[in-house]
């Protein structure tokens, strides 16, 4: 590939663009409908865009003793790590055989660094709430991560070891869906349904933000450019997520049947999201550190014997 077709892939499509327009569109849909489940309207369909554009016209405010640098570049790190994820894995739906050897275990390590940019960003801005916020998205990912790595790893054990996300996409075009392919897929995929609210940080699990409690958690002093690097990697996250499901379950998120899956997890997500209240702390990581992780194992001991 030459570089300007580098470069084209990273930053209009499948990369930056197309993946930033999806998520907008689809935080648009998740509040739009859940303004509908509460009897209200709901906001029009460029909201999202203009949300982001409005935060980029706004003044960069930072913290009298915070380290600016690493205030600073932390939601541009995770934003920067979301669109590298957001490259590799349409191209691996898209075109499978362009992937390389383990970018799976690449996509896995790059989808930490969102949520790791928000606990430094978090940290480093001073503020007690911000601080909190911080602590507690450090717990909480330490526990749902888990369950997840032991999910991703059933399917590479019943796949016969495939490391790479265009390879199992191929695997499953050649043959069924993993969902398809036993009992120990069909729970990979409820823990791997699981993560994705608990990723974003969506009711139940927006404990870090807990806007009524913590303000806006780690967010608390960013605004302007930063804070709407934040908002949009958030935004391509909601629509990362489900195309990193649906590759791995599902075969391709590159086909008319996937766009009718995108629906269907987003409105799963909705509907979660909108029927449970906000969990705290200590019973989110009993939840994810008990029947969750549970629940994974039984899937790996599953898929270890061929169920």
């Amino acid at each position: 590939m030459s570089w300007l077709m580098l470069v084209i892939a990273v930053v209009v499509f499948p990369g930056f663009l197309f993946t930033a327009a999806l998520g907008l569109f689809s935080s648009w849909l998740d509040r739009k409908l859940s303004a509908r489940l509460q009897w209200r309207v709901g906001p029009p369909w460029y909201q999202p865009i203009a949300d982001v554009v409005k935060l980029m016209n706004k003044e960069t405010v930072v913290v009298e003793g915070s380290p600016r640098f690493t205030f600073l570049s932390a939601p541009f790190i995770g934003f920067a790590a979301v669109v590298v994820v957001a490259t590799i894995l349409w191209r691996a739906s898209i075109q499978p055989g362009t992937g390389f050897v383990g970018d799976l275990i690449a996509v896995l390590y790059l989808l930490y660094i969102p949520s790791v940019a928000m606990i430094v960003g978090g940290s480093a801005s001073r503020n007690p709430y911000a601080a909190l916020g911080a602590s507690r998205e450090m717990k909480l990912m330490l526990a749902y991560e888990v369950s997840f790595l032991i999910a991703v790893f059933t399917l590479v054990i019943k796949n016969g070891g495939i490391l790479s996300l265009g390879d199992m996409v191929a695997y499953q075009q050649s043959g069924s869906p993993m969902i398809a392919q036993g009992l120990s897929c069909i729970i990979a995929f409820v823990v791997s349904l699981v993560y994705v609210p608990a990723k974003l940080g969506i009711g139940p699990f927006d404990i870090a933000e807990a806007e009524c409690e913590l303000i806006a958690g780690p967010y608390t002093e960013y605004s302007g450019p930063p804070f709407a690097a934040f908002k949009l990697t958030k935004a391509m996250l909601s629509c990362i997520l489900p195309v990193l499901v649906i590759t791995l379950f599902l075969s391709s998120a590159w086909t008319p049947w996937a766009v009718l899956w995108y629906a269907l997890i987003l409105v799963v997500l909705v509907l979660i999201k909108n029927t449970n209240p906000r969990l705290r702390i200590d019973q989110a990581l009993r939840f994810f550190w008990g029947p969750v992780l549970i629940l994974s194992l039984v899937g790996i001991v599953l898929a270890t014997v061929g169920l």
